[in-house]
């Protein structure tokens, strides 16, 4: 009975060994992704979050003007561009909106005053490019056969402001899907500026 009694005490405390060992292997590596997780969220400076903050708004006022293009422009290939200016902005601006709710950080109301904005100036905003208020409704003025031109010219310089924020991200943000984000940025206005300023040529 006693060798019985040992035996089974031994084996009781084997298992227990054994399960402990695998629950706390187990916690550790649950642990260890949720830490890393988490750091990775976590990783954004103050300039991500100026970019973010100053990117929605000045995307926002692109699509207004591509909105007035899809009905106002006479070109077709204005209008195509107005097209893509819109589809490729407004998910942008949801994406920049999600990452300043992870970052806990204010996202822009949306309800800016064109008119507190100097055309081009990089004035204490620092949104280079904004058209303010006089500007945007000369451009809703405009007839059919001027809007084009002065659409292209105000869009051309407003994508000229997108890309140096974006380049001011690329080479101060921290944040990897902002900088990414920003690289993109650059690479499809860049690509649009070159675009507008060849119909504007023809």
């Amino acid at each position: 009975m006693k060798r019985k009694l040992a035996a089974f005490a031994l084996l009781t405390t084997v298992s227990l060994s054994l399960s402990a060992c695998s629950d706390d292997s187990g916690s550790g590596k649950a642990n260890g992704e949720g830490t890393s997780s988490s750091q990775s969220t976590a990783e954004f400076n103050d300039a991500d979050v100026t970019f973010a903050q100053q990117m929605i708004p000045h995307h926002e006022q692109a699509i207004e003007m591509a909105q007035m293009a899809e009905t106002r422009a006479s070109s077709a290939e204005v209008k195509t561009i107005a097209q893509e200016i819109e589809a490729a902005q407004g998910p942008e601006i949801q994406t920049l909106e999600g990452w300043l709710e992870e970052w806990g950080e204010d996202a822009p109301s949306g309800e800016m005053d064109h008119g507190d904005m100097n055309h081009g100036s990089g004035d204490d905003t620092g949104m280079s490019g904004m058209m303010n208020e006089t500007q945007m409704e000369d451009l809703m003025s405009e007839s059919a056969a001027d809007f084009d031109r002065m659409f292209l010219q105000m869009m051309i310089e407003h994508h000229e402001g997108a890309v140096e924020m974006a380049e001011t991200e690329v080479q101060d943000g921290e944040n990897a899907d902002a900088i990414a984000m920003a690289e993109k940025v650059i690479s499809d206005q860049q690509s649009e500026i070159d675009q507008m300023k060849k119909l504007l040529g023809s």
